[in-house]
């Protein structure tokens, strides 16, 4: 599937901002499912300096200033994405979670290295007890890696509300897992919270999902969002998708942007201002199919 997306994050300020340092991570990433044929990022007013380069994680990073007075900022990426089919996965033929528990502790390189680096805290994700004791009762004795991540997925989504509103990034999983409420992130930060707690590699991914709008009605523009789930990591498989919020295995209609520890680490905007006084932010995404390529 071939998509055009669009990003738009607009802040408007009660007094002009003097001076705006901002650091974007909106370029989506080439992985083995996707490829990306087209991104660029605008910003206006146009920045009077711009750098990139790729971080710990590979993820496209930009830093750029605005400089001079102005009393709104609109920040833009457009990209086209190509997205390739998941492979199929028989979960059930994965190793035992305490086998690969085992062998990380013992393999410190290639894969495996890059792979234990998920396997700790975190800003965003910090251990309880009361998570690792919801990780055990799914993660049974023996029981295969994937086929456990599947069935965390499937118990969030069965078991926890949807909700905008009760929750911010900052909410810990903990909290997520007691009130069973929230949006994707925290049931992507709660997903990392309990496969960590058991020793297993897990990292959260940020991107899109389409949306289709209800029978008989037009799609409304810039009502698609950001999306996140989370990956696992297995042996000779390498890493995994999961989606807790909709109950799947991201394929066709899953655009990555990056992926990172947390939310913190792909974090879409973040920057400083000098003024501005309060100001309000409006975000809105667009994801459209395009027609497929022709020839090679």
């Amino acid at each position: 599937m071939l998509y055009e997306v669009r990003h738009e994050t607009r802040f408007q300020y009660e007094w002009p901002v003097a001076i705006s340092h901002q650091l974007l991570k909106l370029r989506p990433r080439r992985c083995t499912r996707q490829n990306v044929l087209e991104t660029a990022v605008t910003l206006s007013p146009q920045p009077g300096f711009q750098r990139d380069w790729l971080d710990y994680f590979g993820n496209v990073v930009e830093f750029v200033t605005v400089q001079g007075s102005h009393s709104e900022l609109v920040v833009t990426s457009t990209s086209q994405v190509e997205v390739i089919a998941a492979s199929a996965v028989m979960l059930e033929m994965s190793p035992p979670w305490e086998d690969v528990v085992a062998q990380l502790g013992t393999h410190l390189q290639g894969e495996w290295l890059g792979a234990n680096g998920f396997r700790f805290e975190s800003p965003f994700i910090r251990f309880d007890p009361t998570i690792q004791a919801f990780a055990r009762e799914i993660f049974t004795p023996g029981r295969p890696v994937l086929d456990g991540a599947r069935a965390l997925t499937a118990h969030i989504h069965r078991n926890f509300s949807y909700q905008g509103g009760v929750t911010d990034i900052y909410t810990p999983a903990s909290e997520v897992l007691r009130d069973r409420r929230g949006v994707c992130q925290d049931f992507a930060h709660l997903a990392i919270a309990a496969l960590r707690s058991l020793g297993l590699p897990a990292r959260y991914v940020s991107g899109y999902l389409v949306t289709h709008p209800p029978p008989g009605k037009p799609k409304l523009q810039g009502a698609d969002e950001s999306h996140a789930w989370f990956s696992v990591w297995c042996p000779e498989l390498g890493w995994v998708d999961f989606d807790p919020t909709n109950n799947l295995m991201p394929s066709l209609e899953h655009i990555t942007v990056g992926w990172g520890r947390d939310y913190g680490d792909v974090s879409p905007v973040n920057g400083f201002i000098f003024g501005g006084g309060h100001h309000q932010v409006a975000v809105a995404v667009d994801v459209h199919p395009l027609p497929e390529r022709m020839g090679p």
